[in-house]
């Protein structure tokens, strides 16, 4: 180390001994070792001194000596201070040796002790874990029980208030057949047997024994009655003669026809006029800020709601200032309202009166009323607002108005308002009792689905051929003189087959349409049993001018009368293809002819490419009839017996102008009508449509007469006429402001797809109000230049269509202008994630106008616009749009699942994720249709795993998603994965709706079908005819409406060839009017047609023929309806008498008059008069059936029945055990009748004492009641689970057996 003087010290000098210069040392603090000093300091002896002596240098030796002697000293001492540093150290390391050893042992203990808390917390996270999975194991299962329980509370709340719409119509019903003093059917007091016992959910007995006391006695009420009966006029059943409305129908087949049509057509709202939901809001000055407020705040919440579920919605008021120059537009919009509304606090207006004694006293029941009544304290009511009160309350005998009295606040009555519109729009006029509907949904709801099946209907195009052909129905030219067109129309029609299609031919507006209406409107009530199938084609390009649309329309109208419609195929082509074997088919089926009228055929783009079945052979009892203009008539076409429609003569001419003339309170003087006849004398001035437009422009003009009729007569033709009354229309208008509206309106309805609604252009054209819009609308329509089809403004004729392109359009040339509007205005909507029917109709039709490929893509792509797309049925058109853009089958489906993909990334919430689903089914269907199975699986399956997920895998959208798979299955003939999940989707259907709902019936019906293609025929008949009665009953459950509908309809048809002679058919027809009527408990005029049948046949036929027996039998049911028994017996006797001498002894119909006899002599008492009749029952039907036929077992039955109620138990005894073995070999010892019979031995043992074989019969009898499965063919098991596991496509088909 040193000492502090080893350092050299900071400006020493060093000096060099070979005499170099010196040097100032360094401030640099580095160690010299000391022999170095040593050396150095020895040579310090400054300069040398040339010419020194050498004594000098000889004292060197002792010198260094001396300092060699120092040195050494000073090396000892250095080595052993080092020394004892080093023994210092060697100390200090054994030190730390020994501590690290007790460090290191330290160590190990702790690693141990680490490792055993390690151990210890991993243990506690396993039970943390296993504890928190048991957690959400228990979290599951509770959601899950609250989703069934949350899915059976709606299901049963459904079932709760379909009931008691179903008890309010009743209670209806029967106030209005009370007030008309008709007497009312009650169940207890029918003589029909199937009155004592009750159908369960699963349609097997229920028990019979009251109380739970085997002690009663054996009546009407302990012994089950098994004949298959129903009160009222006899019906055909399967071996019993005709005795109701149709030969060769049963009542079985009247229903099941209601249910087919019920299942397959369309429901069309009639409260609604043409698919909008009009509130006329009647109000004063002083309920004007509650109608503010609804307008503003609540309206776009009750319009959003409607085009949710495919129908507009608009808000009508006319302010006081203005309405009395609408009067008759007023007076008009209140005969087209769904709903009225009366706001009044205590004064009233002219204009208020008026506008309520139309709607509110002169038609008090044509719609809902509704009269919001604000009262206050300080306020009374005048003394004219009183009167009208009193006379709205006078006038409104059924009790409609509904009243709402408020003294809050106009925000709050406006809510009220609200609340109460609400409820009227979903219960009243679109008939969604009880239904929980999202105003957010953007499509038609799901539930519409399960009636129509697979089978997507677009109600928007049902209804607008409906409305065309009552529109031509209910026109005023009916002065035309088209009988004799309408006579070599019916001899064209009867002609003797093979029979071409008819050509009615004609110039534009020579009325083809007309003459076809009122053609089918003559011929529907003069041939009843005839099928009549329409369509009218409206403008080119659009829907009603697609070919498939159109071909698909009539196949399902088509298959409307076959039971099962599982058949029908989406492709476009096949649709085609099928078209006229589905005619054959059904003309082979039909007892009638079948006439298929297509008005304006012409129209269709390549008509003659796409109609080639017309070229084709037709079936012999199919006619067609179609319309062309005879310029555009095909070639082909031309050879075909043509009826063409010759111009109007003078007196037809006079007579359509008389006509105009008086429905406007004018008339024409001498010299304006000669002008006229002289006029009208070419061939384009006599056609009915120039007629009728130059009539109504004379008379509607604000020119003077004489003026409007000097420019009429300057047009030649109907397109110059057209545009003059365009001309005319916007000098009607007072403001330029207005003509300019009127321009672009019909400029938007020219380049649109299908038109525009009235509230498009009121969106559309903000500072429109709708009093001027209306009175627009109105005027235009008067010219017969538009009319409004399903809520949308339309062209009435093409020659209207064509003037506004050239008078407004300047030829068509900016046509593209008012397409970028509509496409800016419907891209708005779609913006705003709020897809219609109208969006999807438009906006992709007006970017393919618009050639711009990538925003119809984008559109399309829009999951929400194709879904609403297909599922209306617009399948070709959704397809054709994609081959425009360019995209074949797999590219598009590639495209949906990308999209789809993306789409999904953003859902979050259960409603989405239900949104999701749907869409994937969709996907899935649309592909299964495309013919493209193997890419129809994926998007299926995963619609079924986020519905088992995000729902419940007991959802009945579950059971929805099953369905469509199973489908693809059986599309690729992998039956037994179809069967899998047909069943589990039937048992969830069952589970979730009773094992009598519609979707049950259509699980039955789609298992029936798979079994017959694996030629399984028993168990398909066994589930079909399970499934007819399911449809049957849920027919007369929600359709009794549309079934008397239909029954009054053939009343009308038949009263009209009662007009005659006396005839046998004349007497029939009465008959079947009578049966009709007694129907629809109109059994005043039931009584009366049957008695004129009645005393037509014995004037006729004779007294004792067997048809008077038949009004005879129906008439003692009438006296029996009525309670009037004695009566009754005494026709019933006579029926019996007559038939006994007319008919052989074992006659069914023989029977039936017999057993009904007898059932009247039971329900007077007369227990001994019965019990005959009974046996002559029995005996007649084991002649007819054998005496091993279950319809024998049944008559041993309710014989055994009157021996029991005669305490003749001897008696009954052996036809109960003789009825239970037939029943055991005929149907099997598990099926329902044979335990039925086991609980009346049950009754009867005990009556006779022997306890314990009556208690072992009625065990038995619970037995076979308890294993009777709710599937025909056995139940299923549930093969799928929440983690959405499906079957595999490419693994084989699990056991039905098989564990979870």
């Amino acid at each position: 180390m040193g000492t502090a003087s080893s350092l050299v010290s900071p400006g020493e000098v060093i000096e060099d001994g070979y005499g170099g210069e010196g040097g100032e040392a360094c401030e640099i603090p580095v160690e010299v070792k000391p022999k170095a000093r040593l050396l150095r300091s020895s040579f310090r002896r400054g300069p040398r001194v040339i010419g020194a002596s050498f004594k000098s240098t000889g004292s060197v030796d002792l010198e260094y000596a001396a300092e060699y002697e120092r040195l050494r000293k000073e090396y000892e001492i250095f080595r052993v201070s080092k020394n004892n540093e080093i023994s210092s150290m060697q100390k200090k390391e054994a030190k730390l040796d020994e501590e690290n050893k007790r460090l290191r042992a330290e160590l190990q203990a702790l690693q141990k002790t680490y490792q055993k808390i390690l151990r210890e917390k991993e243990s506690a996270l396993e039970a943390k874990y296993q504890a928190m999975e048991r957690a959400a194991t228990f979290e599951h299962d509770r959601d899950k029980v609250k989703r069934q329980f949350k899915i059976f509370r709606e299901t049963k709340e459904k079932e709760i208030q379909d009931l008691l719409r179903a008890k309010r119509d009743l209670e209806s019903k029967l106030q209005q057949l009370q007030a008309q003093g008709i007497q009312v059917y009650y169940p207890n007091d029918s003589d029909s047997d199937d009155n004592q016992t009750t159908v369960t959910a699963a349609g097997t007995q229920c028990d019979y024994w009251t109380g739970g006391v085997l002690g009663s006695e054996p009546s009407m009420g302990s012994m089950m009655q098994l004949q298959q009966t129903f009160r009222g006029p006899e019906f055909a059943h399967s071996l019993i003669d005709v005795e109701g409305p149709f030969a060769n129908v049963s009542r079985d087949d009247w229903d099941a026809a209601v249910a087919s049509l019920l299942q397959v057509s369309p429901h069309v709202p009639q409260a609604l006029w043409s698919n909008t939901v009009r509130c006329y809001f009647i109000s004063t000055q002083e309920t004007k800020a509650e109608l503010d407020i609804f307008i503003k705040k609540h309206s776009p919440v009750l319009r959003r709601i409607c085009e949710g579920l495919g129908h507009f919605y608009l808000n009508i008021c006319f302010p006081e200032e203005n309405a009395a120059s609408h009067a008759a537009v007023r007076k008009l919009e209140i005969e087209r309202s769904s709903v009225c509304v009366l706001l009044l606090k205590s004064t009233v207006t002219c204009s208020v009166v008026e506008d309520c004694e139309e709607a509110f006293v002169k038609n008090p029941d044509s719609h809902p009323l509704v009269l919001y009544l604000r009262t206050e304290k300080d306020h009374s009511l005048t003394g004219p607002t009183r009167q009208l009160l009193e006379r709205v309350n006078a006038a409104d005998k059924a009790a409609k108005l509904k009243v709402l009295d408020h003294s809050g606040s106009a925000e709050d009555g406006a809510g009220l308002i609200y609340a109460h519109l609400e409820k009227v729009i979903k219960q009243e006029l679109l008939g969604l009792e009880g239904a929980d509907v999202d105003s957010k949904d953007s499509g038609i709801e799901e539930g519409r689905e399960e009636d129509s099946g697979d089978v997507l209907w677009d109600l928007h195009d049902e209804q607008e051929q409906i409305e065309s052909y009552q529109q031509a129905c209910s026109s005023t030219n009916t002065q035309l003189g088209f009988q004799k067109y309408i006579d070599r129309l019916n001899d064209m029609i009867a002609a003797p087959p093979p029979t071409p299609p008819l050509l009615v031919s004609g110039g534009p507006g020579s009325g083809k349409s007309l003459l076809l209406s009122k053609w089918i409107e003559l011929q529907q009530k003069q041939s009843p049993n005839t099928l009549f199938l329409y369509h009218f084609v409206g403008r080119p390009f659009s829907t009603s001018s697609e070919p498939v649309l159109i071909i698909k329309r009539l196949t399902v109208k088509l298959l409307q009368h076959f039971w099962s419609i599982s058949g029908l195929s989406m492709e476009p082509s096949k649709i085609l293809e099928e078209f006229p074997r589905w005619l054959e088919r059904l003309s082979a089926r039909h007892q009638g002819n079948i006439i298929i009228i297509i008005d304006s055929i012409d129209q269709i783009q390549h008509a003659d490419r796409h109609m080639k079945w017309l070229i084709d052979p037709l079936p012999v009892n199919v006619r067609v009839v179609v319309s062309v203009n005879v310029e555009t008539c095909p070639q082909a076409w031309r050879l075909w017996p043509t009826l063409h429609l010759d111009p109007l003569s003078p007196r037809e001419v006079r007579s359509v102008v008389n006509a105009e003339c008086q429905s406007m309170d004018l008339k024409l003087a001498k010299d304006q009508e000669k002008k006229l006849e002289r006029h009208c004398r070419s061939a384009s001035t006599c056609n009915a449509l120039y007629v009728t437009l130059l009539a109504r422009m004379s008379t509607s003009s604000r020119w003077s007469p004489d003026k409007s009729l000097e420019q009429c007569l300057q047009c030649q033709d109907t397109m110059s006429l057209y545009r003059l009354a365009l001309k005319m229309a916007l000098d009607s208008l007072n403001t330029d402001r207005e003509r300019h509206i009127m321009r672009e309106i019909l400029c938007l309805v020219y380049s649109s797809h299908n038109g525009v609604s009235e509230s498009e252009a009121l969106d559309l054209f903000p500072d429109l109000d709708f009093p001027a819009l209306s009175s627009l609308l109105y005027c235009l329509n008067r010219l017969c230049i538009v009319t409004v089809h399903c809520g949308l403004i339309r062209f009435q004729h093409l020659q209207a269509w064509e003037a506004v392109r050239l008078e407004f359009q300047s030829g068509g040339s900016s046509s593209a202008t008012y397409r970028e509007k509509l496409i800016q205005y419907f891209s708005q909507q779609l913006s705003h994630d709020h897809v219609t029917w109208r969006v999807a109709d438009e906006l992709p039709w007006l970017l393919q106008q618009q050639e711009d490929k990538t925003k119809l893509q984008l559109s399309l792509l829009n999951l929400f616009v194709s879904q609403n797309l297909y599922k209306r049925g617009h399948f070709s058109e959704l397809l054709a749009y994609w081959q425009y853009v360019g995209k074949d089958k797999s590219s598009m489906a590639t495209e949906y699942f990308d999209s789809l993909k993306h789409y999904e990334k953003s859902c979050e919430s259960e409603d989405s994720m239900t949104k999701l689903a749907n869409l994937y089914e969709t996907l899935g269907r649309f592909l299964k249709d495309l013919g493209l199975p193997s890419q129809a699986v994926a998007p299926l399956q995963r619609s079924l795993e986020i519905r088992e997920t995000a729902l419940d895998p007991d959802h009945p959208s579950v059971a929805r998603s099953l369905h469509q798979l199973a489908g693809v299955y059986v599309q690729w003939k992998k039956y037994g994965n179809a069967e899998q999940l047909y069943k589990q989707a039937l048992e969830i259907s069952e589970n979730a709706y009773g094992a009598e709902h519609a979707s049950v019936a259509r699980e039955l019906e789609s298992l029936a079908v798979l079994y017959q293609k694996q030629n399984k025929y028993e168990q398909a008949e066994k589930l079909r005819k399970r499934s007819v009665k399911i449809r049957q009953k849920t027919a007369r459950q929600k359709g009794h409406m549309y079934g008397f509908t239909l029954l009054r309809r053939r009343a009308l048809q038949l009263e009209e060839l009662t007009l005659g002679t006396d005839s046998a058919d004349c007497a029939k027809t009465l008959n079947e009017l009578g049966v009709l009527y007694y129907l629809q408990n109109n059994l005043d005029a039931a009584k009366v047609f049957l008695t004129r049948s009645l005393e037509m046949r014995q004037r006729v036929l004779g007294s004792d023929h067997p048809d008077c027996a038949q009004s005879l039998n129906n008439l003692a049911a009438l006296h029996t309806e009525r309670r009037e028994y004695e009566t009754a017996e005494d026709m019933y006797e006579r029926a019996l008498d007559i038939r006994k001498r007319a008919l052989s002894p074992d006659h069914p119909s023989l029977a039936y008059t017999l057993k009904h006899l007898a059932m009247l002599y039971k329900r007077r008492g007369k227990l001994e008069k019965a019990a005959p009749l009974y046996e002559l029952s029995l005996e007649i039907r084991e002649k007819s059936f054998g005496p091993k036929h279950p319809s024998v077992a049944t008559a041993l039955v309710n014989l055994a029945v009157i021996y029991c109620q005669l305490k003749k138990h001897n008696e009954a005894l052996p036809l109960y055990e003789r009825a239970l073995k037939v029943y055991e070999d005929s149907l099997g010892r598990s099926h329902p009748r044979v335990g039925e019979t086991l609980k009346n031995l049950a009754v009867l043992s005990y009556e006779e004492g022997d306890f314990e074989k009556a208690a072992e019969l009625y065990k038995r009898a619970m037995e076979i009641k308890e294993a009777e499965p709710s599937l025909v063919c056995g139940n299923a098991p549930s093969r799928h689970s929440s983690s959405g596991d499906t079957f595999s496509l490419r693994g084989p088909a699990p056991l039905p057996n098989a564990p979870r």
